[in-house]
């Protein structure tokens, strides 16, 4: 996509926070991450959450109520805006945004899609093999038939494209998120600017990240 492939050309301007970010690729409940890139006065924003954070479940969806409360969540993620907010004085509005559920399966096939950019077919193999092995591992108790380990996990992607009238005013963001979605604990977020990389953490409970020197 247009939006991810903005963002790995700016993440590979900063390898070392490429490599955190990928570190940091782990479905962990609670957390969530949010990559932002900032290029004059455009945005890009791509965010990723476990199913558990934003509607509570991360099987798969059947009875009209979860299939409501999906398309409810991807309503409120399609308004990144009301998610994110930004400093009023920096005129941001929404280009283009798109959210959508993916499955464990489509998640994987999505960063995997994203490696062939930086990555050689063969070094890819042997990290895929590693995931597997891993898997295996970490997730033995699937054998053991629970529910959940069966049905797998999904995530919601969401992307977005701003464009700011006054981007030197982007002096912070304010985690709306939080209020709009009560098992949201944490955001891991890298931001990728003109000035450079930088790396951050946004608690529940400090839900305003500052940008000052960064943009």
């Amino acid at each position: 996509m247009k939006h991810s492939l903005t963002l790995l050309a700016l993440f590979a301007a900063a390898p070392a926070l490429a490599e955190e970010t990928r570190e940091m690729d782990a479905h962990e409940h609670g957390v969530g991450e949010l990559n932002i890139a900032v290029e004059a006065s455009t945005v890009v924003m791509e965010f990723h959450a476990p199913g558990a954070d934003i509607v509570g479940f991360e099987y798969e969806a059947k009875s009209d109520a979860d299939l409501a409360a999906i398309d409810a969540a991807i309503a409120k993620l399609n308004a990144p805006l009301d998610l994110f907010v930004l400093p009023a004085a920096a005129g941001c509005t929404v280009v283009s945004a798109h959210a959508e559920l993916e499955s464990e399966d489509e998640h994987d096939a999505h960063h995997e899609e994203e490696e062939e950019h930086s990555a050689h077919d063969d070094h890819k193999e042997h990290e895929e093999h590693a995931h597997d092995e891993h898997d295996h591992d970490e997730h033995a108790h699937d054998e053991h038939g629970h529910d959940e380990a069966e049905a797998g996990h999904t995530e919601f992607h969401a992307e977005y494209e701003l464009t700011c009238n006054n981007p030197d005013a982007l002096m912070a963001i304010t985690f709306a998120y939080f209020e709009t979605f009560p098992n949201a604990l944490e955001v891991e977020v890298q931001i990728v600017t003109a000035k450079g990389a930088q790396a951050f953490e946004v608690e529940r409970t400090a839900p305003v990240l500052t940008l000052e020197g960064m943009i």
